[in-house]
């Protein structure tokens, strides 16, 4: 069972891994929030995790190589 301060170390850690993405390979913020917008209405996502490929939802909207997985690409 994952406890909250569990939860807020992993929470940094994405943080953490996010800030240290290259800012060249990094959607605008406003896009960033767009696709992670369009996560939160998916039915696959799983607390912060796509339930389609098992990655980081807020890492993989953030790059600009970063796609959504679903069959019916919503970004």
């Amino acid at each position: 069972m994952w406890t909250k301060e569990m939860l807020e170390k992993e929470r940094i850690k994405l943080e953490d891994y996010i800030a240290n993405i290259p800012e060249e390979d990094k959607v605008s913020s406003e896009e960033h929030e767009r696709r992670l917008l369009i996560c939160d209405t998916c039915p696959e996502l799983r607390s912060g995790l796509c339930g389609q490929c098992g990655c980081y939802v807020a890492v993989r909207a953030v790059r600009k190589k970063g796609y959504c997985p679903h069959v019916r690409r919503k970004w």
